[in-house]
């Protein structure tokens, strides 16, 4: 009983609420209720703060999570070794990922991962702003840039340049920009993360780092549609190397400014710090490492 009630509270979490998991899980909200004062009363801990319209997790409440998951991937995993064997891998396993990159470069390596292992169930969430993988409940993230939050872990896949593109279209029509000072003059297209706007791009200007500010009249915090406005001639975009790479190959867009460009940040899988990955994580994480080096 202790495994299914650890269970139902990491569904509270991850879906924001008692009668969302209770729906999920196929309970009556009394149940769920019961069984979360059971579980704290097990504890002797409030785990959660609970009022009409949301709940949050107390001190001891995010703790037990990574306890939770803890457990119940270690019991998933026993049971995978008694039925599969050694070698056999199951279960699911949740993946958060930038769009571009989640469709255009992850899905395919994630499709020859369950190819690989049929037992195994990936739940992909495509998200371009940083999510909380604890309260999601996310095993693995492909993301961006260095590593600020103390509570994760990182490994590094690749190198990841970031490129200042347009479309021939928009670069006749407008001209091309031979420093980066002339985008003050050009209509850039620019990303937002959550409540923040990227319109502050770096560049190496004479052997040092320099941030201009650009302005555009589009905004977005989807960088697939950047992409494609981009590609429509509606500016001028800084994207990861990783998303217009095929776009440059098919002449779609064209590198400006790349004298000018910072050095390179990374690409990495990031996960939390406390949880012990289960073997079925590891070896997704050997086999995007190991993709991604032998595509590029």
């Amino acid at each position: 009983m202790l495994l299914e009630n650890l269970n139902m509270f990491l569904r509270i979490v991850e879906k924001g609420g008692l009668a969302a998991a209770g729906r999920e899980l196929g309970m009556a909200p009394a149940t769920v209720t019961e069984r979360l004062v059971t579980l704290e009363s097990h504890y002797g801990a409030r785990l959660l703060t609970r009022t009409t319209r949301s709940i949050s997790l107390t001190d001891e409440g995010r703790e037990l999570i990574v306890g939770a998951r803890r457990i119940l991937a270690e019991a998933e995993e026993t049971e995978a070794r008694i039925k599969l064997g050694a070698e056999g891998l199951s279960g699911s396993i949740k993946i958060a990922a930038p769009h571009d990159l989640g469709c255009n470069h992850l899905a395919p390596m994630l499709d020859s991962f369950i190819d690989e292992h049929r037992e195994i169930s990936i739940d992909l969430s495509l998200d371009d702003g940083n999510i909380d993988l604890v309260a999601q409940g996310i095993d693995l993230a492909v993301r961006y840039g260095s590593l600020s939050d103390s509570t994760m872990k990182s490994r590094k896949i690749h190198d990841n340049r970031r490129l200042v593109c347009a479309a021939p279209d928009y670069l006749k029509r407008n001209g091309t920009p031979l420093h980066p000072e002339d985008l003050a003059h050009h209509n850039c297209i620019i990303m937002r993360f959550g409540a923040k706007t990227i319109q502050d791009w770096a560049f190496v200007i004479d052997s040092r780092q320099h941030v201009l500010r650009v302005n555009g009249n589009r905004i977005s915090n989807n960088g697939d549609l950047v992409r494609r406005w981009c590609i429509a001639g509606q500016g001028i975009v800084l994207k990861s190397e990783w998303d217009l790479k095929a776009d440059l190959s098919a002449g779609k867009l064209v590198s400006v400014l790349e004298d000018y460009a910072p050095e390179p940040n990374s690409l990495n899988m990031v996960y939390p710090s406390g949880a012990v990955q289960p073997k079925r994580v590891r070896a997704l994480m050997d086999h995007i490492a190991k993709a991604y080096h032998q595509k590029f």
